[in-house]
């Protein structure tokens, strides 16, 4: 968004960021290196609240901590939302917020490119239509794809199953098995994060500057909420590496992007949450908000491996995403039945562990909508993501749409002490449910011709853990041991009407104040079926023209399609 702001002579655009530049760093370019940067220096490895629903168990939280935030860390897949998660949006109160006019922006920052001869016989497909090619933003394969062999029978299998082959799943339609796409700099082979896209190419602007290893303490006001209307903000309290802390001036606005789990942490240290939440810090009100930091979403992974017959070399991103039909096949109506009956009680207990911030009657509202994404239409509630490597068959695999909801506030008044998170992962009986189907849709997957003609035997978790004929309690049993957290965060700054427990308004600015906003995971209301990426860089691009429109005399938000 810094870049696209700064396309206006006319303005100044600082950011400010916590960590350093990685762009010569291997851990980061290596599009083979994904997990090894795992627990090193960039990454800031949160840790959970202990899950009371899954043991106690405390969970790692991955977040970049460099200049390009956690698209110098993650896996790079590059897949879209279903188009009706997008228009759901708009069904809580975000008019104009809708698939059709956020595609625009998708491929606004996408440089697609077209798969070479090789890549397209390796199973690499796509539509033209469905994507931009003059973007900053690399997408494509990586030039070491594997052969088409694997693809060539995962495709079998999964029509075995009834599931069709999807050439390209960034069409708003995600149902099907693919071989997605990733932010890979295929000339360069390296990865393409958000950095060495918008930001390295453009470092010479006179007016982007950015300030590395920062700490961001604070909002400073220059009036609260009151007498003189909304809030105005003056700038950012930061603290420099040397300890040395700082009053920046903001002429225009304030911007978090600092993600699901540190903006509303910025916001309560500046005064803007609940009352009790700041009360315990001793913090002065500026903006009473109460439902900052809480709609914590995310999902948790679970992986199975299987041995092969054949060794596998180079890289693959075999992609299925199977729907609620697909994985509970003829009990889908009892399954639905089941959850429907359990919306209220679903809105009840996550309102109740909310403190009341959380009104149960919203709640139920927006359970409802879920409901009938998941139900009513053939939207996907897992994703199984397959990477053959040597001799195995690593499969991971996650429920896409958990009604859990949790929370993270801050712990002290110190920025540098990461928040208290509470994700709540799998506090309601669908969450365990659709992880639990999922994992049965697995070993299905690969007990079918002609898959299982590769497959000579299965690892983790193995029949003696969990037997063919398991009940599904031993099931619960070992997701609850083996599972880790996703590390798709958002909804804690959340973009719905304020009634409704919104945190922004359409235009992504903080309710009570006149001139900060909040730009990313954090303002999605709900989960969407793809990785976040790709719909993050989306909401950017469509911010950056709400801002010039507001502001400045930019396009207006129509005109996205000028960009592509």
């Amino acid at each position: 968004m810094a870049n696209r702001l700064s396309e206006d002579t006319h303005l100044s655009v600082l950011i400010i960021e916590r960590g350093g530049s990685v762009l010569q760093n291997p851990l980061v370019y290596n599009t083979s290196a994904y997990g090894v940067a795992f627990g090193s220096a960039i990454d800031y490895a949160y840790q959970s609240a202990p899950q009371r629903y899954m043991g106690n168990k405390v969970e790692t939280l991955r977040a970049g901590k460099a200049l390009g935030g956690t698209t110098t860390i993650n896996g790079m897949s590059y897949t879209r939302a279903e188009d009706i998660q997008i228009d759901a949006w708009q069904w809580i109160g975000n008019q104009g917020w809708t698939w059709e006019s956020l595609v625009p922006y998708y491929k606004k920052g996408e440089g697609f490119q077209v798969p070479t001869p090789a890549q397209y016989s390796a199973g690499a497909n796509y539509n033209a239509l469905y994507h931009g090619k003059s973007g900053p933003l690399h997408v494509g394969w990586t030039w070491d794809m594997q052969n088409s062999t694997m693809h060539t029978e995962l495709k079998r299998t999964y029509k075995h199953l009834g599931i069709p082959y999807l050439p390209d799943v960034n069409g708003g339609k995600m149902h099907g098995y693919s071989i997605f796409a990733r932010t890979v700099n295929r000339a360069e082979k390296v990865r393409e994060d958000a950095a060495r896209a918008y930001y390295y190419p453009f470092a010479s602007r006179p007016n982007l500057s950015v300030m590395l290893n920062t700490t961001v303490n604070r909002i400073l006001w220059a009036n609260q909420t009151g007498t003189f209307g909304p809030a105005v903000a003056s700038g950012v309290e930061v603290t420099l590496s040397d300890g040395t802390v700082e009053a920046i001036t903001a002429n225009k606005e304030v911007i978090l992007s600092a993600g699901s789990l540190i903006s509303p942490a910025i916001l309560e240290r500046s005064g803007v949450g609940n009352p009790e939440v700041l009360a315990q810090h001793s913090i002065p009100l500026v903006i009473n908000l109460t439902t900052v930091g809480e709609n914590l979403q995310d999902q948790i992974n679970t992986e199975f491996i299987y041995s092969s017959n054949v060794s596998y070399t180079g890289q693959g991103t075999y992609l299925g995403h199977p729907t609620a039909s697909d994985i509970f096949g003829s009990n889908t109506t009892n399954v639905a039945n089941d959850v429907k009956n359990n919306l209220a009680n679903y809105a009840a207990k996550v309102s109740a562990a909310s403190n009341g911030t959380m009104s149960a009657a919203n709640l139920l509202s927006l359970f409802k909508i879920q409901y009938d994404i998941i139900f009513e239409n053939p939207t996907p509630i897992a994703e199984v993501l397959v990477t053959p490597k040597g001799t195995n068959f690593y499969t991971e695999y996650w429920g896409l749409l958990p009604f859990a909801r949790g929370n993270v506030h801050i712990a002290s008044t110190d920025p540098l002490q990461q928040p208290t998170i509470n994700p709540n992962y799998m506090m309601l009986g669908w969450d365990m449910q659709q992880q639990i189907g999922s994992g049965k849709f697995i070993r299905k997957l690969f007990n079918t011709a002609p898959m299982s003609e590769h497959t000579t035997g299965e690892s983790t978790p193995g029949y003696t853990t969990l037997p063919s004929d398991a009940t599904n309690a031993q099931w619960a049993s070992w997701i609850n041991s083996a599972f880790r957290a996703n590390f798709h965060l958002v909804g804690t700054a959340a973009m719905m009407l304020r009634d409704m427990g919104g945190v922004v308004d359409t235009n992504l600015m903080v309710y009570g104040n006149a001139n900060v906003r909040a730009v990313d995971a954090s303002a999605l209301p709900f989960q969407v079926c793809g990785h976040l990426m790709s719909t993050l860089y989306a909401v950017a691009e469509r911010a950056a023209d709400i801002i010039k429109a507001e502001n400045y005399g930019g396009l207006s938000v129509q005109d996205g399609q000028g960009y592509v």
